[in-house]
Parts: C-alpha cells; sequence; structure tokens
C-alpha cells in the first residue's frame, strides 16, 4: 500500500486509466479543443496526452511547490544543525527529533521536487531507474518518520510513565542503536517490497509516464499491516497510556505528598516529562491528521476531484509543519536557530 495510491494519485495514474494522462488537475484545465491535444510523441497518439494548464496556473503551481520545498529544507536543515552542533542539545529524544528531521529533510529536498514534476509533467524523461528510484525514495521517506515516531512514542511512554529508571534504560548510546536499526529495516525493507510487489512501469499503454502497478492483493495487505496498521496501533496505544499516567501525576501535583520538600525534584522532572510528552504528541497527531484523510479517501472514496488532489498533498505538507511545532513550542530551537542565522554558531 504505503504510498503507491499517493504517487499514482498525484501523477494521475492507476492500473484502470494508464495512458488516459493526469485527471486530477482537470478543474485548473483550460478549455481545449480537438485541435488543442498534444501528446508526448506528436506522431503517436497513443503516447499521453499533454494537460494543458494556462501558464499562469502553471507558473503558480510552480511557485507554490517550489516555495513549499524550499522552506521545508530550510526549517529542517535549522532542526538539523541544531541537534548536531550544540552538545547541550544531545538527549536521547532530540536524537528522535534530528532523525525525524533528516527524513523531513529529504522530503523537502527529494520528494516535493520531483512530485512536481511528476504531477506537471506527464511525460517523463528521466527513464525506468530514476523512475525507480523516485517511488523508493519517497516511500522511504514515509516509513522512517513513522518508525521515528513509533520511537518517539516509546522514549515518552517511558519517561512519563517510568521517570525514575528512565536515564538508565533510555541512554543515547541506545537511542543511537535504535535509531540505525529503524534505518537499516526501512531501507531494506522498501527496496526488498518494491522489487516483489511493486512495478514500476516506464513506458507503459500511455508512453513516457512513470506510475507503479501493484502485485498480489496479499502481498499489498501485508505490507499496509506493517507500514501502517502495526505502527500507528503502537503510536496511538502508547499515547493513550502516557495520557492516563499524566492526568494521574498533575493531580498528584496539588496533593500534600506533592507538595513535601523532598518530592519536588520529582514533581517538576515529571512536569518537564509531560511538557516534552504534550509537544511530540502535536507532532504525532499532526502526522496522523496528514495522513490517515489520505489513506481513507483513497481507500473509500477515490474521486478524481480538487478536494481530493488537497487530500492527497497532505503527507507532503506534514514535513513542513514538523519544524513548525519545534519553534512554537521547543525554547531551545528558537535560541539556536536565531544563533545559527546570526552566523554565531560558537556561542554556548
Amino acid at each position: 500500500m504505503k504510498l503507491y495510491p499517493l504517487i499514482n494519485f498525484l501523477t494521475g495514474h492507476t492500473q484502470d486509466q494508464a495512458g488516459a494522462g493526469p485527471q486530477h488537475l482537470d478543474p485548473l484545465l483550460q478549455m481545449e479543443t480537438q485541435e488543442d491535444v498534444q501528446y508526448c510523441f506528436q506522431d503517436r497518439n497513443s503516447s499521453c496526452r499533454k494537460a494543458l494548464l494556462s501558464t499562469s496556473i502553471y507558473i503558480t503551481l510552480y511557485i507554490f511547490f517550489s516555495l513549499i520545498s524550499a522552506v521545508t529544507v530550510f526549517l529542517n536543515m535549522l532542526v538539523i544543525i541544531s541537534i548536531s552542533h550544540f552538545k547541550q542539545l544531545h538527549t536521547p529524544t532530540n536524537l528522535l527529533i534530528l532523525s525525524l528531521a533528516v527524513a523531513d529533510f529529504l522530503v523537502g529536498l527529494i520528494v516535493i521536487p520531483l512530485t512536481t514534476v511528476a504531477l506537471m509533467e506527464p511525460c517523463w524523461d528521466f527513464g525506468e531507474y530514476f523512475c525507480g528510484f523516485y517511488f523508493y525514495i519517497t516511500c522511504l521517506c514515509a516509513s522512517l518518520s513513522l518508525g521515528s515516531l513509533v520511537l518517539i512514542s516509546i522514549d515518552r511512554y517511558v519517561a512519563v510513565c517510568d521517570p525514575l529508571l528512565y536515564h538508565s534504560k533510555i541512554t543515547i548510546t541506545r537511542m543511537m542503536y535504535c535509531i540505525s536499526i529503524t534505518w537499516c529495516f526501512c531501507i531494506i525493507y522498501d527496496a526488498a517490497i518494491i522489487n516483489i510487489f511493486v512495478n514500476v512501469q516506464v513506458p507503459s499503454r500511455c508512453l513516457k509516464e512513470c506510475f507503479t502497478v501493484e502485485g498480489s492483493v496479499l502481498g499489498n495487505r501485508i505490507d499496509f499491516v506493517i507500514t501502517m496498521v502495526v505502527p500507528c496501533s503502537i503510536i496511538i496505544t502508547l499515547y493513550l497510556k502516557i495520557f492516563v499516567v499524566a492526568i494521574s501525576q498533575a493531580r498528584k501535583v496539588f496533593s500534600k505528598e506533592a507538595a513535601s520538600v523532598s518530592g519536588v525534584k520529582t514533581v517538576q522532572a515529571n512536569k518537564s516529562e509531560r511538557k516534552a510528552a504534550k509537544t511530540l504528541a502535536i507532532v504525532v497527531f499532526t502526522y496522523l491528521s496528514c495522513w490517515i484523510p489520505f489513506y481513507f479517501y483513497v481507500l473509500f472514496f477515490f474521486i478524481d476531484n480538487f478536494l481530493s488532489f488537497i487530500i492527497s498533498c497532505l503527507p507532503l505538507v506534514n514535513s513542513l509543519i514538523n519544524p513548525i511545532i519545534y519553534a512554537f513550542f521547543y525554547p531551545w530551537f528558537k535560541v539556536t536557530a536565531k544563533l545559527i542565522l546570526t552566523l554565531k554558531l560558537r556561542c554556548s
């Protein structure tokens, strides 16, 4: 399952409509006559029909996606430099944020530009291998983001529910091992799943286009369970438990036991962990809010119209939203971003 519906939808192709050309931008197309129809190969009517966008819409869409790509790369680069450069930020939780930021950075640097070209230019001139790379890197970034969110939910669960043992259980070394294993698994799994279950076709019945033909139904279901159902179930379950424990701890803050001198540090530590859990819960909620409508719409209401086009773009915009959340809720990000932008990296 994965991002194949998203890629095929954004590029305007499905297994049943290969050769029909982009359909989801119909509301944006100019009125065209039979003489205006153009093809990727002018002497072959079986090749892809070029979508005739007005010049203003064509330029506007390119500027829009270019801005999203540039801002996504810029903001996530600030997060990457902040956590990598400043040793004070080398904590297990921030390493997970770094992993998520790298995945979002790749989305802005590679996925969004390639998707823009595939969306705006129905004639694919980059060959079969680059088409396969496009699908692979897109699916890989989605897997890395979700894998990082799973680790973040586990980290917050231990920090809030077992704070006394958190620093002994969750160390920087162990977290680096977990992140490395997650990245290796995603890299190998996505390569295997594309080779086994997905057939990238260039050219196809509609010559010079880049789209996928999914394999067996069983393989697609297994992939969907592994890459979406299981991770999202883990994330939602752990954060529900965190929510219950956080409410219980908040009540103790106002109790007489929490007011004792001996328990002040513990209460302050718990409050800090709950605040971090709240911020990262917003990141998780934003991710699910961007992905669930897309999967729900594709699985049950796959209709080519402008609304579905907007919904299908939400997963790409998610990589832009994450660093904005850090800027609002993490004081350290505001400070480090200011130091980076004013070229004062050597300041403590």
